[in-house]
């Protein structure tokens, strides 16, 4: 679980609350047909734009801001560490039994592919272009998220006109400016807070997920690459590091030394 986006949510809501209960209500921010146009035409607006089938993944894409977990690179150097040990000491073969242990589809499936004898080539072209998939799949649920974040701040504008209007209509009463005029300017409250608070951040969060779990994939790559080369185990630790910060380097030689053990 992403403790992080969670709390980002919890914050921007509540200090969003906090602010508007210090000099006010609630219920005075409280506004229906503003509500209506604001959101419904936000999600109108990414109907015209994307197809069904990719608007029914986005429950996915919101659960994916919060659960999914990407897997650690110090725990994937490790395994491919203790992999290669196994391939050295008992053969590329031997690798079958063991991806069958392995979580990772992505990295079985380039076992399975080094088991069979796949050329290097084919291998790494193989498990690319699966990877260049991976990012445009990941990039759809973004564009969604990036529209609506485009599209509240608008149709919000478009409320407070239409509230604009319907104050103009009655400026022969003093009494009804007020609060027309409060009316008009909910929906663009509305439209920024969707934006700002929740359509864009989390757009933001799946684009820096997306880029650690390609990162996580092009290491598993280059390791199991090395590994049909018959590479050192310890060339392939140092090759594998380089991926990742040096601060974290430490951390996956005590764990690639456990695994192996």
């Amino acid at each position: 679980m992403d403790i992080a986006t969670i709390i980002g949510l919890v914050l921007g809501i509540g200090f969003t609350i906090w602010g508007i209960m210090s000099s006010g209500s609630l219920i005075d921010y409280y506004d229906f047909p503003s509500i209506v146009i604001t959101l419904g035409g936000t999600v109108a607006s990414v109907f015209i734009s994307y197809s069904l089938s990719d608007i029914a993944k986005m429950g996915k894409v919101f659960q994916k801001t919060v659960l999914y977990k990407i897997d650690s690179a110090n725990e994937i150097i490790a395994d491919i560490i203790n992999l290669a040990n196994v391939a050295r000491k008992e053969g590329l073969l031997s690798l079958e039994e063991y991806a069958s242990k392995l979580d990772d589809e992505f990295l079985k499936k380039g076992i399975m592919l080094i088991v069979d004898g796949t050329d290097p080539e084919l291998v790494r072209n193989i498990l690319e272009t699966e990877l260049v998939f991976l990012e445009e799949r990941h990039s759809q649920g973004q564009g969604i998220l990036e529209s609506m974040g485009s599209a509240a701040p608008a149709f919000g504008m478009l409320g407070t006109l239409i509230g604009l209007v319907n104050m103009l209509q009655k400026m022969d009463d003093p009494k009804a400016i007020g609060p027309n005029m409060s009316v008009a300017l909910i929906t663009t409250f509305y439209g920024s807070f969707l934006a700002n608070v929740i359509f864009i951040p989390l757009a933001l969060k799946l684009k820096l997920k997306s880029k650690s779990e390609v990162l996580i994939k092009e290491l598993m790559i280059e390791g199991l690459l090395s590994i049909q080369a018959g590479e050192n185990p310890r060339i392939i630790e140092e090759k594998l590091k380089t991926f990742i910060p040096p601060e974290m380097r430490t951390k996956v030689k005590n764990q690639g030394e456990k695994e192996v053990a």
